[in-house]
């Protein structure tokens, strides 16, 4: 037996909610309505979704594994009806884009406000994600593009460099790096460093860098995000290997930068579904990104 959409929205309802009364006020129907309901969806399913306990429902292993796509299923209804509400106001669409922290710390707003002026009827939907996460989502259609500071090479997605800049190290306004107008990775060495996991993409980038000295280097913290190095580096909490990208427009006013050398380019990447065009306003977007990154009036972050 399928599962219809009425009982993928009572399963939901049960499990966001921890109890048939909570499932029951948020779909405003009565409790044996739910309860009638899931003990017809359990049966025809051949499954036990809830463990009754103390007047609670507990939901089962089983009930877990599906939820995960059940709740995909509801947004993508939402979704249906938000285009459908959409249309019938007159609007002109939509563009739903996840990114990467680094560039979606500035760059991706930015070209959104820039975006904005152009199509001020355009809904914008961005969330920010893990490199895998990102990846997920748009190989299976639930956005429409990705936007990411790291390279992709995945069979569900196609991935386009459409910008460039280079690694930065970032310390506080008063620090003696300061007086330097490169860094080299030894120059590093005496001070103690905010890095990455060594499995995370950046975190290997970030690593190769540190190792190419002989001098010993001190990791005292580890992030996951840029966005993070930064903030610990603008606390005083210590120096940091970042990208141009999260560095735009001054986000950080306490922090300075200098060139690592030898350089060591990054590049910011457009990710699409490999069997999926865009729309057209979705491609709208991108040519504006496109803009952003190659106007010389917008150059990546500088301290």
């Amino acid at each position: 037996m399928t599962m219809n959409l009425r009982q993928i929205e009572m399963f939901r309802a049960v499990m966001m909610t921890g109890s048939i009364s909570g499932a029951a006020r948020l779909l405003s129907v009565s409790q044996p309505a739910i309860s009638r309901l899931l003990a017809y969806t359990e049966d025809r399913l051949g499954l036990t979704l809830f463990e009754r306990v103390k007047g609670r429902v507990q939901p089962t292993p089983e009930a877990r594994r599906l939820f995960i796509e059940v709740d995909q299923v509801h947004q993508g209804v939402a979704r249906v009806n938000e285009l459908a509400d959409e249309l019938r106001r007159g609007g002109t669409g939509s563009v739903r884009m996840v990114a990467s922290p680094s560039v979606g710390h500035v760059l991706v707003p930015k070209a959104i406000a820039r975006f904005r002026a152009r199509f001020p009827e355009v809904r914008i939907e961005l969330e920010i994600l893990t490199l895998s996460e990102l990846i997920a989502k748009v190989g299976s259609n639930r956005v429409d593009l990705a936007v990411t500071s790291i390279a992709v090479d995945e069979p569900t997605v196609t991935s386009v460099s459409i910008g460039e800049g280079r690694l930065q190290v970032i310390f506080p306004a008063d620090h003696p790096l300061g007086e330097k107008r490169i860094i080299k990775p030894a120059d590093l060495a005496p001070y103690p460093i905010i890095s990455y996991g060594p499995q995370t993409p950046y975190g290997m980038i970030v690593n190769r860098v540190l190792m190419s000295t002989t001098k010993p280097i001190r990791v005292n913290t580890q992030v996951r995000f840029t966005p993070n190095a930064c903030s610990l580096v603008q606390a005083g909490a210590g120096i940091a290997i970042v990208d141009d990208f999260v560095l735009m427009d001054g986000a950080w006013p306490n922090i300075q930068s200098r060139p690592l050398v030898p350089k060591t380019t990054t590049r910011v990447h457009l990710l699409t579904a490999r069997v999926e065009p865009l729309s057209r306003i979705a491609r709208s977007f991108v040519a504006n990104l496109k803009e952003l990154l190659a106007d010389p009036a917008e150059p990546p972050g500088r301290g």
